[in-house]
């Protein structure tokens, strides 16, 4: 007979699986493109494939120049009405079944939300130059 803590142990015999399968094959997209081109000859390295290169054109300032901290503030304002877009469809997909309980905490959410897009706009961080 097997003893209880191979039988629990057992249970997560599929989540290891996956884990396995999943670290092979991320492993496998990383490193076989590189090992292919080895093979293929197209790994030829030259100066302007050494370059950085963003956004179509080459870097024209320091890597380590500092943003403008207003640039993170609208990213993190995107981020948060992508999450509450993101929020809102299962929601008002499944309104029927939570009740008023989901609609009043709906309600919250928004409420604080609506909050935070005031402060940043009293405080100017969709003011742009």
């Amino acid at each position: 007979m097997a003893s209880p803590v191979f039988a629990a142990a057992a249970g997560y015999l599929p989540i290891l699986l996956f884990l396995g399968i999943a670290l092979a094959l991320s492993s496998a997209f990383v490193f076989l493109p590189m090992v292919a081109s080895r093979f293929t000859g197209s790994h030829k390295p030259t100066p302007e494939k050494l370059t950085e290169y963003e956004c179509g054109f080459p870097a024209f300032e320091d890597s380590r120049s500092q943003f403008d901290v207003r640039f993170y503030l609208v990213a993190i304002l995107f981020i948060i009405f992508d999450l509450e877009a993101a929020f809102l469809f299962p929601w008002a997909v499944a309104l029927h079944g939570i009740g008023w309980q989901g609609w009043t905490a709906m309600m919250i959410f928004l409420a604080e939300l609506m909050l935070g897009y005031a402060y940043a706009w009293k405080k100017g961080a969709l003011e742009w130059e």
